[in-house]
């Protein structure tokens, strides 16, 4: 092999190892949030009063019944754009809740991501025990 070869070689593993620490990195920005149980998220929201619901299900969901209060925010739409129109303040509470967790982790992610910097991720609402709105 000659050097120019040699020197190709090297700048692409150098490339790719380097792209790995980057996708690691978004990774752990992206892990920025607390998860909570539902049953601390209701004792949570009976203390705290600065803080926004936010349901990321599917309108169709939202509208079959939603925690009382919660604002609708469907994980597959989320954007800077369409988060900073219901979130004005990156540095308040956030509870995040969908049907059974998955979601509402992806949009906690997303949305620390974003730098909204006080993310909580409540889980699904078919634990929440309180009342349910329609």
């Amino acid at each position: 092999m000659n050097t120019r070869t040699i020197g190709i070689i090297i700048f692409m593993g150098a490339v790719m190892f380097f792209s790995c620490f980057a996708k690691e990195n978004e990774k752990k920005a992206a892990e920025q949030f607390t998860s909570i149980s539902m049953d601390e998220a209701a004792k949570l929201m009976e203390t705290e009063k600065d803080f926004i619901l936010v349901d990321v299900r599917r309108p169709d969901e939202y509208k079959a019944g939603h925690i009382p209060g919660a604002v609708l925010l469907t994980n597959e739409t989320i954007t800077e754009e369409s988060a900073s129109r219901i979130l004005k303040n990156k540095n308040q509470k956030i509870l995040v809740y969908c049907r059974s967790g998955q979601r509402s982790r992806d949009a906690a992610g997303k949305l620390s991501a974003m730098g909204y910097t006080n993310v909580v991720n409540i889980g699904g609402i078919m634990s929440w025990k309180g009342k349910i709105e329609k």
